[in-house]
């Protein structure tokens, strides 16, 4: 990677806590500099929680069970479908 020189001032408070957070992390003062710009500038990325909450209302409406009923009976559909899954996952004796 081609770096380009570049020169900055720091306060003279910033240019402590920049030498002790290199010196802490055994990094270059620029390398602290470049990871700090780094995370400033980099593009905005959704939360986990908005990335879900997205995905969730794009499958709102997008299939359908045949049932007229399933917002009422809902958890009664529920059970069945769990007591199934449990008969056909149960271990059988030998």
């Amino acid at each position: 990677m081609r770096m380009v020189r570049k020169q900055i001032q720091f306060t003279r408070k910033q240019a402590t806590l920049l030498r002790r957070e290199a010196t802490r992390r055994k990094l270059s003062e620029s390398e602290i500099v470049r990871d700090a710009v780094d995370k400033v500038l980099a593009p905005a990325t959704p939360t986990d929680m908005d990335e879900r909450w997205a995905r969730a209302l794009a499958s709102v409406g997008k299939f359908a069970s045949g049932l007229s009923d399933v917002s009422t009976r809902h958890d009664d559909y529920y059970a069945d479908a769990i007591y199934e899954h449990l008969q056909e996952h149960r271990v059988r004796p030998s």
